[in-house]
């Protein structure tokens, strides 16, 4: 009989789902049986809240299963799970990616095994080996190239829960997505946690445009490849010749820009200035007339005045943003931000909502200019695809998934165009 894959409950971010699915190649590979994983996500204090409760919830519907908690929320903060008489196990960042962890938890072991199982992050020199050839819809692939961050932001746990930077060699990059490729992937998208460092702890330096065009070059046969989020501050000249030149590389950036106010941006840490970020969107824009640009901005950052969310607010307009994240700002312990004058919370909510409408509504102009444009659009189900601006695209009639289909735009519904 075969013995059924664990459970698996992954909170956060791409990369967190992508090691999700390596864990449970792993899992299966040393025999885990009747367990229920939950890989946490510590980006803020109410993503571990929501972790605490996921754990809860499952433990109810799975009261004799092996429980076991890993990800950024389980390294930052081990204590705070191992004290949850739900918890069976807590599971470093490190750890979890490795078969000899998993090997301990088998059924003849897992009485032997110590409970807690994270060691120093910052100690981790290497990525994990690539042990699953992307994840995604049957359309599109994610592939790891990069993890952790050498940068300290004051808002941000995260380094802490992930390590220092370091990149999977372009290779090994390069061979994973040729599988891709050949195994019917007609999008791939390259991520990590700081994208725009990857190369920097590589023999010679190289950058990621570097890698950008190299897996242009090397693989011919992919249509379309995808950057997630960067940090334009950090964007090379290989990259900016990318955009300008390779029409494989889909005009969709997502920035980490955080805020758009000066001192905010110093108090943040970030490396970066206002200005900064609205150069970098004119002159991808020149380069790529229909790039289009989402964003990540944290509502109410401490000592933000109402003139420093302004600008903030503004910025939507003046780099022409389009998809927006709006991260309502929360305190996390051991961070320098949290030691700042807060502000207060209903302040906080009030402005993330006004973020966030004037987000809608750049989306909605950015909707409304489509009709009539004709799109190649990537079908993810039989009636959703995306426009290489990675725009949802509603079908009235079924298409084929997986397939670029090139139609034309009817009209939109506010969130997604339609085409009849």
């Amino acid at each position: 009989m075969t013995t059924p894959p664990p459970i698996l409950a992954t909170l956060g971010c791409r990369l967190n789902a992508y090691e999700s699915e390596a864990m449970k190649g792993l899992a299966a590979q040393a025999g885990v049986e009747n367990a229920v994983i939950v890989n946490t996500c510590a980006v803020t204090a109410e993503a571990v809240r929501k972790a605490r409760q996921e754990i809860r919830r499952l433990r109810r519907e799975h009261p004799d299963s092996t429980l076991i908690v890993t990800g950024c929320a389980a390294q930052i903060e081990p204590e705070t799970f191992a004290a949850m008489p739900e918890v069976s196990h807590v599971i470093g960042n490190s750890e979890k990616m490795r078969l000899e962890t998993w090997a301990g938890l088998a059924p003849d072991l897992i009485g032997t095994t110590e409970r807690v199982q994270v060691d120093d992050i910052m100690s981790v020199r290497e990525t994990a080996g690539h042990l699953i050839d992307g994840f995604g819809t049957r359309s599109r692939a994610y592939v790891q190239v990069q993890n952790g961050c050498d940068h300290r932001c004051t808002f941000c746990i995260i380094p802490y829960g992930r390590g220092n930077s370091r990149s999977v060699p372009a290779g090994v990059v390069v061979d994973q997505i040729k599988r891709l490729v050949g195994s019917g992937y007609n999008e791939v998208v390259l991520t990590g946690v700081d994208l725009t460092s990857w190369g920097a702890d590589l023999p010679g330096g190289p950058r990621l445009g570097d890698l950008v065009r190299r897996i242009l070059r090397l693989v011919p046969d992919l249509p379309r490849l995808r950057i997630s989020s960067i940090d334009s501050i950090e964007a090379d000249e290989a990259l900016m010749e990318a955009i300008a030149t390779e029409r494989r590389l889909m005009p969709h950036l997502h920035l980490s820009l955080q805020a758009g106010d000066d001192l905010t941006l110093k108090r943040m840490k970030r490396r970066h200035l206002r200005d900064d970020a609205i150069r970098f969107c004119h002159e991808a824009r020149q380069l790529r007339p229909d790039m289009v640009f989402g964003a990540d901005i944290i509502a109410g950052f401490p000592t933000e005045s109402e003139a420093m969310f302004e600008n903030s607010l503004k910025l939507i307009e003046d780099c022409d943003l389009t998809f927006l994240h709006v991260f309502p700002y929360s305190a996390r312990r051991g961070t320098p931000a949290a030691r700042m004058p807060q502000v207060p919370g209903s302040v906080i909510r009030d402005r993330a909502a006004r973020l966030r409408a004037a987000g809608e509504a750049a989306l909605a102009t950015h909707l409304a200019a489509q009709a009539g444009a004709r799109h190649r659009i990537l079908m993810e189900a039989p009636r959703m695809g995306r426009t290489e601006q990675f725009t949802p695209v509603a079908f009235a009639t079924p298409q084929p998934e997986g397939t670029i289909v090139e139609a034309c735009i009817t009209g939109h519904d506010g969130a997604s165009l339609k085409v009849a």
